[in-house]
């Protein structure tokens, strides 16, 4: 068993149906003073590339200063908005009973995520997922802006090789990071690229959702599908 499974968040473990992206916007107002009438990309991207791009949509040029404070606000908006984000977003089918079975078997679990920290923590703890992460092994939006250096970071922080641990995520970025670092990828195609998509970015094992919990297991041991 590796000794550490890195999750990704948004469309692996849950679903926030829209309402992220309305927390998004009423943190962007109060950053900026203008309402956010689109939004620059975000699958796989990191909340201060999201925030930075999606400025440059509206005509304006960000500090570091600007994200932080932004970071800030986006917190409070979760903070605000947590029972909203539980009534209208949702886990995802299977993802309580994949964290409890990886648990069980004794892996040591975190997130890695683009998410700023605080608000990786509100959206798994909204939905019950929270109890076996290790946050502090973690690695999250504010800590860089380019997905690879957060898995090389999480790697750091919990002191593991890269053969001993596993990444499981949505999206080829996440493939992609991992791979920077020689971590295996178990994909789900439960976000917006599908199973073809993920299969072509390189990850080593690919499922549509995260509902067969002993095969997750199996895959993240190593062993063949």
């Amino acid at each position: 068993m590796p000794r550490l499974v890195l999750w990704d968040i948004d469309h692996t473990l849950i679903d926030t149906r829209g309402v992220g992206r309305e927390l998004s916007a009423a943190a962007f107002l109060q950053t900026t003073g203008q309402v956010m009438r689109e939004q620059a990309k975000i699958d796989g991207i990191t909340e201060p590339v999201i925030f930075r791009e999606t400025a440059k949509l509206h005509g304006l040029s960000t500090t570091r200063a600007d994200f932080e404070r932004f970071a800030r606000a986006l917190t409070e908006e979760h903070l605000k908005r947590g029972a909203e984000l539980r009534e209208r977003g949702h886990a995802l089918p299977g993802a309580a009973a994949a964290l409890d079975a990886l648990d069980a078997v004794g892996a040591r679990q975190t997130v890695v995520s683009g998410n700023i920290r605080p608000v990786s923590e509100i959206k798994l703890q909204v939905f019950g997922l929270d109890r076996h992460i290790l946050w502090e092994l973690g690695a999250y939006g504010e800590d860089n802006d380019v997905r690879a250096e957060l898995v090389r970071l999480s790697l750091r922080r919990a002191n593991a090789a890269a053969e001993e641990a596993v990444l499981i995520g949505d999206t080829p970025a996440d493939v992609e990071g991992a791979h920077a670092n020689g971590v295996r990828v178990i994909a789900v195609a439960s976000g917006r690229s599908d199973e073809t998509v993920l299969r072509d970015a390189g990850a080593e094992a690919v499922l549509s959702d995260l509902r067969d919990t002993e095969l997750l297991v199996k895959l993240v041991r190593g062993d063949s599908r």
